[in-house]
Formats: structure tokens, C-alpha cells, sequence
């Protein structure tokens, strides 16, 4: 399908052809391991095993590449499962990386649990700051790691002016676009090597489904991803692979409501007594609301907020919500409410990463956004 088309129109069309054998409109959950050759290396359609490559996934690594606007996506069975097939692709023992202050807590236990172990290094950086992430370079940085915005403290980093610092220090520049999705931000075009995605958040959009994804232009770095991802054999499944696909279709509509929902929410709770500080770019007092104005169509759907009163009364609003779940992850049709700092969070305690005790994250999801504000205001009392 030709890039031209609009981004809603990709969403849904691209990597769907109709299945040639019945007209089937959507692509078929191919749940198969092995496939009938025509002759030793008689491959139909390059296909020999499931881990290699299956049809369904084929399908939505075509279409997250469209929607990324690379040349190749790669669909992982989680999240973590791409960003670890991406380090032991990048990296080797005594290299070095550069990490952003307020990663996702995954993210962190990664690099700080098992890839350090692994003989790689990394320095923490403030990634909005760019001169603070130009002096944590050191002769062996391979990569820049950038979540914009980040979880939880929607911080905002300048992609395009990292990728300057990354070029000129002969580094890649990783991207995690899960919050934003690449409806709302496209990394690639701001000078990204890679974008990753937790595709369990936002792409699925329906918290039914675990996965991951990586998304390149380079040829060569595609080959190597791809060569990594068959060796090491964390692939999306087929059905996984499907229900992501189903849900990237709606996309758009969904993340126009998400951030629609999640400004109102912002807006209320600016002006909650016992709220102390609100967290989301949108805000035109928030520090990186220029730099999120420029490089995202909106401001999505993620909000964090501290309250007055500390951790237990964090922890009291979380438990107070009711139309907000109480649970971990984001993204879906659904609002969320959750602690970080006991939650998701809790591998980055006592680490430069660690989160303040009275934060509490929303996943605003696509609800009236009258329901979510009453009962945010009664969680709050």
C-alpha cells in the first residue's frame, strides 16, 4: 500500500489484503507452527516455521511499519522482549548507553539487572536537557535512550535535537513512542534509528492482549534485527499478532478521544485543592509543552498528579476511584488508576530513577469524560 494514503486510511488497510484463497477481509490468524514445502527449500511464500515468520505477523509488522513510516517492524511477545532483542543486537560487552532519568521501571530493571551483567553500562541523563545528555557521552555510548513522554513523569525530550547529539557522537537513537503511539508522533521522521512500543498499551487498546514491537529504516539494522529476533524467539504468536492488528484500526479515533478526555482531567485536576502539582504536556505550564506542541499532533492520553498528604494519601485516591481501575499498564479503552512508586515503578526505589511517594498515574481512557471527572473528584474527597 502506497505511504501516501492518510494515517487513519494506513491504519486500516495496511499489511490487511484480503486472504487470496476465501476474499476474507481480514487477515486470517494463521495458528500454525510448521509449513508443507514443495521440495527441500520449496518455500511458499518464504514460510518454513512460526518463529521465523507467520503470515499474521507478517501482517502487522507490515502495517506497523507503514504507520511509523519505516521500512521494516518487527512484533515481539512483549515489550521488554523487543527492547531486549534490540540491546543484544546494538550492544556488545563495555558498551555503553544512555538512559533517561524517568524510564519506565521495566525499562530500567533491564539495563540495570540483567544487561549490566552482560558487561554493558549505562549513565542516567536527563533527556530533556540536552547538554546534560551530550556530557553523559562517553568514547563507548552505541545508543541514546529516549521516552517521550515518559513514564510516569510525562517528561518531554526534543527527538530531533537528541538525534543531532546522537549523529554527531556516532550513537543510535532509541525511541520509546508507547505513550504517544505513532498517531500522535512519529520518531523516525524527527531523526530516530529505532522506535520501540509496548503494543500492549495504545496499539492494542483493549487490554487484552501482551506484546511488542520494533520499527527501523535502516536495511542493514533491519537484517540484524530480524536475524536476533528468530534467534532469540521471543515472537508475537499469531493470535496476539491479530488482536494488536484489530486494534491499530481504531487508533486514531481512540487517541483523539484519549487526549480529548485526558485535557479535561488535566484541567480539573489544576484546580483541585489537594492536588499539588499536575503532570501532563499539555499544560501550558508544563517545561516541555513547546517541545511537545512541535513534535506531537496531540497530547495523549497519560496524566500523572501529586497530592497533598504524601504517599498514603496517593495511595488512598487510588483506592478510592472506581470508574478509574485500580491496575498496572495503560492504554486502553478503559481509565486506570495507579500508585508508580508501589506499582510499576517499584524496580527504580532507591535508584536515581526513583519516583516521588505521592504520585499517582491515569491512563484516561475514552469513557464520558463528565463519569471520570466525578469520580476522580470524589477519589480525591
Amino acid at each position: 500500500m502506497s505511504d501516501q494514503h492518510s494515517f487513519e486510511t494506513l491504519a486500516i488497510h495496511a499489511g490487511n489484503t484480503a486472504d487470496p484463497l476465501t476474499g476474507a477481509v481480514v487477515p486470517p490468524i494463521y495458528q500454525v507452527s510448521t509449513y508443507k514445502q514443495d521440495g527441500v527449500g520449496g518455500l511458499r511464500g518464504g514460510y518454513e516455521y512460526s518463529r521465523s515468520a507467520n503470515p499474521t505477523r507478517t501482517a502487522l509488522e507490515e502495517n506497523l511499519a507503514a504507520l511509523e513510516g519505516g521500512r521494516r517492524g518487527l512484533a515481539f511477545a512483549s515489550g521488554l522482549a523487543a527492547e531486549d532483542c534490540l540491546l543484544r543486537t546494538l550492544l556488545t560487552p563495555g558498551d555503553h548507553v544512555v538512559i533517561p532519568n524517568d524510564a519506565y521501571g521495566g525499562t530500567f530493571r533491564l539495563f540495570a539487572k540483567v544487561v549490566s551483567r552482560w558487561g554493558v553500562e549505562f549513565s542516567v541523563a536527563d533527556t530533556s536537557d540536552v547538554s546534560a545528555v551530550r556530557g553523559a557521552i562517553t568514547p563507548r555510548t552505541k545508543a541514546i535512550w529516549v521516552e517521550t513522554p515518559s513514564n510516569p513523569l510525562l517528561g518531554i525530550t526534543d527527538i530531533a535535537a537528541i538525534a543531532d547529539v546522537a549523529r554527531s557522537a556516532g550513537a543510535r537513537l532509541v525511541v520509546d513512542n508507547t505513550f504517544a503511539s505513532p498517531y500522535l508522533q512519529q520518531p523516525l521522521a524527527l531523526g530516530a534509528d529505532v522506535v520501540v512500543h509496548s503494543t500492549t498499551k495504545y496499539m492494542g487498546g483493549h487490554s487484552d492482549v501482551v506484546g511488542g514491537a520494533l520499527i527501523v529504516n535502516d536495511p542493514g539494522l533491519a537484517e540484524e534485527l530480524a536475524y536476533h529476533q528468530n534467534a532469540m524467539g521471543a515472537v508475537a504468536g499469531p493470535f496476539d499478532a491479530w488482536l494488536v492488528l484489530r486494534g491499530i484500526k481504531t487508533l486514531a479515533v481512540r487517541m483523539d478521544r484519549h487526549s480529548e478526555n485526558a485535557t479535561k482531567i488535566a484541567d480539573l485536576l489544576t484546580r483541585h485543592p489537594k492536588v499539588t502539582q499536575v503532570l501532563y504536556p499539555g499544560l501550558p505550564e508544563h517545561a516541555g509543552h513547546e517541545v511537545a506542541a512541535k513534535q506531537m499532533k496531540a497530547f495523549g492520553g497519560m496524566v500523572s498528579f501529586r497530592v497533598a498528604g504524601g504517599e498514603a494519601a496517593a495511595i488512598q485516591v487510588c483506592n478510592r476511584a472506581e470508574l478509574f481501575t485500580l491496575g498496572e499498564s495503560l492504554g486502553g479503552v478503559e481509565s486506570l488508576v495507579e500508585h508508580p512508586g508501589r506499582m510499576t515503578h517499584a524496580s527504580a526505589a532507591g535508584s536515581p530513577l526513583e519516583v516521588p511517594a505521592d504520585l499517582v498515574r491515569l491512563s484516561v481512557g475514552i469513557e464520558s469524560a463528565d463519569d471520570l471527572i466525578a469520580d476522580l473528584t470524589q477519589a480525591l474527597g
